[in-house]
């Protein structure tokens, strides 16, 4: 029997071992690992490198270790197989161990290491190596340089980048296609739009990569249309060119056309769906809210058997929280487990159950998370803050500070917009230091925030002085936050002021910052001002007035008296009036006691919201004050028969960060008995001063007495009497009520202001009061 000629048996063996990588076939590979052994040609350095890179390529790494081991002779293949297979597997801790260990490191064993990081995303890695490759002069070959170049673009490394551009050139790789369409996609990605397109436009052969690259560009410069004209041009599409113009579109808010060109991606081609596709696609359901096109695209996903665990699982969760199926994405979560949740899916769930108003399974999702990053703290704090849950969004931050990560600039807004909702200056000045604290106070958004909320806390010297500081980067909402605090604090003057200061500057306003501008003019009467730049909102600027802006205007011309003229401009709207409306112009009736208007109005109103107890206290308050007690009498019987519960007015202030309310006649309070033996020496004494008691305020058919025992006894008075004998002298008062302050309550509180010879800050449903020295800021206007 002849003996097989070793050489020949080991290349027949070489041949089959490819090819069993090639068929992936496990078994056929062993045999002929059998065969190496039966024939004792164990002591071949390429057959062996061959059978080792088999074991590697076929997910038998631990085969391809022991047989690297047992190796006598390893050439640097054998070295650069195994770092590779290490690399493959993400495993880069022992990669780089096998790499100090090579001993002649060649270009393939620097490329592996490069690779290996680029692909698992550890960017500044690849790059730090492909500079030590350098320093070693070891030249670069067209796949290290395409790896080196695609971390560049990933981490926006642009000077690294120009710096591997020139070692291509230097090392005559700039020519290779991949290399051109690597720099071409570092360019692109790294924000350098002059030189992609120099390159592009060089390039001697341009395939579907190139074309996909300027793709993308245009696509990141907003260029839609070119990105569509490039598109349209194409001869030939690859899935990258499907998923850059399907996600270009959706990022662009042309989330129509992402699905029509995903439904012609379908049509057209034979393509099938990755996971970038399908998140894109989603993505458009979830903005369009198209629930049922999203769950067609669910079945899809189903029926191909597509992972939907990780970026696809979120993203069809976002999808259903935001179209209206919160418990499908509930299921979609416990099918998946938590661990794959990631911030976007979280935030849109939150979402989700915001609408719903059920934030208790929102916050066990966030409890559960194991990775909560900034966003979901924030997202979180941002839900309840949506739902008027102030406080557990108060506590949460709390939380948040102690043992969480820190606060961003949004997550500090946030906050700033709790801290106004609750009217604490105290937590909003601690929320400021925080972000003094962490460097946030000299970003516009939480400046922004800061004004609202020094503002909304009665402290409009604060809001101007954080809107002073940012004067070099004011937007639009700065202008607009400060316009609207000074107009709430009553200084309609300067706010006009500020708003033509906007205009010189060049910056257009908005319909909120006309919102601010009429309310300026309302709250001091300002009627020819208001009208002109009502009609330069819609006439220069362009700005269809809202129900906001018609409100306004109804307010600005109801209170100075002109009713008749309120009316025919809400008869004249081209839209249907609301309850503010209506309401502004019945409280105009009742002051300058118009009462067949008044009557007008409050039907009117009714009519819109029949169970609206304002209307009803209105207009019954508007025939007492014209002495029509029977009229009156029928309308709170009417109320009553109804089962229509009048509004209570209560009064609020903070001592010592704890809130105290108060209503009218309030005998709850634990320090009643000291609060009301405090109010009856504050009415003696300002009555010596020559208050005289508003008793045609109470608009009820009683004794004068009884009349003014009522009087002493509002809420805002029993807070005030509260907060004089629970704070130090000279201490600025802020009481806040959320009704519309009586005019015996704001005479009696200018007295109490001079006699105690503290500022009071009220702030009440419409604006702030600031009382000193016996006057108001609003000049008895209001």
């Amino acid at each position: 029997m002849s003996i097989p000629d070793p050489s020949s048996l080991s290349y027949h063996n070489a041949r089959l071992l490819q090819e069993s990588i090639k068929s992936k076939d496990l078994l056929a590979g062993k045999s002929v690992h059998a065969r190496i052994i039966k024939y004792g040609l164990r002591f071949s350095v390429i057959l062996l490198n061959n059978l080792m890179n088999f074991y590697s390529r076929t997910g038998c790494f631990c085969d391809a270790r022991s047989l690297f081991d047992e190796m006598p002779e390893k050439t640097i293949f054998t070295w650069n197989t195994l770092l590779s297979a290490y690399s493959r597997q993400g495993k880069m801790a022992e990669a780089t161990e096998i790499f100090h260990k090579i001993p002649n490191r060649d270009s393939v064993s620097w490329s592996t290491v490069i690779t290996g990081y680029n692909q698992m995303g550890r960017f500044e890695s690849a790059v730090k190596v492909f500079d030590k490759m350098t320093k070693e002069r070891v030249t670069p070959t067209q796949y290290t340089i395409t790896s080196v170049l695609a971390s560049c673009a990933a981490i926006e490394a642009l000077d690294i980048g120009r710096k591997v551009h020139s070692f291509a050139v230097k090392f005559g790789l700039s020519s290779y296609v991949s290399v051109v369409n690597s720099l071409l996609n570092m360019y692109a990605k790294s924000g350098d739009p002059m030189m992609t397109r120099v390159i592009f436009d060089r390039m001697e052969y341009r395939n579907t990569s190139s074309l996909n690259v300027m793709i993308s560009l245009h696509m990141q410069h907003g260029r839609v249309d070119l990105a569509r004209g490039q598109f349209e041009r194409m001869s030939e599409r690859d899935i990258v060119t499907w998923n850059s113009m399907i996600a270009g579109f959706n990022q662009h808010g042309y989330n129509l056309d992402a699905l029509c060109t995903f439904g012609n991606m379908l049509r057209d081609s034979l393509l099938i769906p990755d996971k970038f596709t399908l998140i894109n696609a989603l993505s458009a359901c979830a903005n369009l809210e198209m629930l049922k096109l999203g769950k067609q695209i669910h079945a899809r996903i189903v029926s191909t058997n597509f992972d939907t665990y990780g970026p696809v699982g979120n993203a069809l969760i976002s999808m259903y929280a935001k179209s209206g199926g919160v418990q499908i994405a509930q299921k979609i979560v416990d099918q998946t487990g938590l661990s794959c949740l990631d911030v976007i899916g979280f935030t849109c769930l939150l979402d989700g159950y915001v609408k719903l108003g059920d934030l208790k399974p929102a916050r066990q999702i966030f409890d559960s998370l194991r990775d909560r990053d900034v966003v979901a703290w924030t997202a979180m704090i941002v839900g309840y803050l949506q739902n008027g849950l102030n406080n557990d969004a108060l506590e949460l931050f709390r939380l948040m500070v102690r043992e969480g990560p820190k606060p961003n600039n949004f997550t500090l807004a946030a906050m700033l917009s709790v801290s106004s909702s609750l009217t604490s200056l105290n937590h909003g000045k601690q929320i400021h230091a925080s972000a003094i604290r962490t460097g946030q106070a000299s970003l516009v958004s939480v400046n922004n925030a800061l004004i609202t909320m020094y503002a909304r806390a009665g402290s409009i010297n604060c809001a101007r002085k954080v809107f002073n500081q940012v004067h070099c980067f004011r937007d639009i909402v700065s202008w607009t936050s400060m316009i609207m605090a000074l107009a709430q604090h009553g200084l309609g003057e300067e706010a006009l002021k500020h708003f033509e200061k906007l205009l010189a500057a060049g910056i257009k306003p908005d319909h909120i910052t006309y919102v601010g501008v009429l309310s300026a003019c309302t709250h001091v009467g300002l009627v020819d001002q208001g009208q002109r730049y009502y009609n330069m909102m819609k006439d220069f600027h362009k700005i269809e007035p809202t129900l906001s802006h018609y409100a306004l205007m109804v307010d600005l011309l109801g209170r100075a008296g002109l009713v008749q003229e309120a009316y025919d401009f809400i008869e004249k709207m081209p839209i249907k009036p609301d309850v503010i409306t209506w309401g502004s112009l019945l409280s105009s009736c009742k002051v300058y006691k118009n009462v067949e208007l008044g009557k007008v109005a409050a039907e009117r109103l009714l009519l819109i919201d029949p169970d609206n107890s304002g209307a009803y206290s209105a207009l019954a308050n508007l025939y007492s004050v014209c002495g029509k007690w029977e009229d009156a009498a029928k309308i709170r019987k009417l109320m009553k028969d109804g089962g229509v519960k009048k509004e209570q007015g209560i009064s609020w202030v903070q001592i010592k960060n704890k809130v105290h309310v108060f209503g009218a006649e309030d005998g709850l309070h634990p320090q009643k008995d000291e609060i009301y033996k405090m109010i009856t020496k504050i009415w003696e004494d300002i009555k010596k001063m020559g208050f005289v008691p508003d008793t045609e305020s109470v608009l009820h058919d009683l004794e004068e007495e009884v009349k003014e025992q009522m009087l002493r006894h509002h809420s805002e008075k029993l807070a005030i009497a509260f907060a004089l004998t629970s704070t130090p002298e000279n201490t600025t008062l802020r009481i806040m009520k959320n009704l519309r302050v009586c005019n015996d309550c704001h005479s009696a509180i200018k007295f109490i202001s001079k006699l105690s010879g503290r500022e009071i800050i009220v702030r009440d449903a419409t604006r702030f009061h600031h009382f000193k020295d016996g006057l108001c800021s609003c000049r008895d206007y209001w």
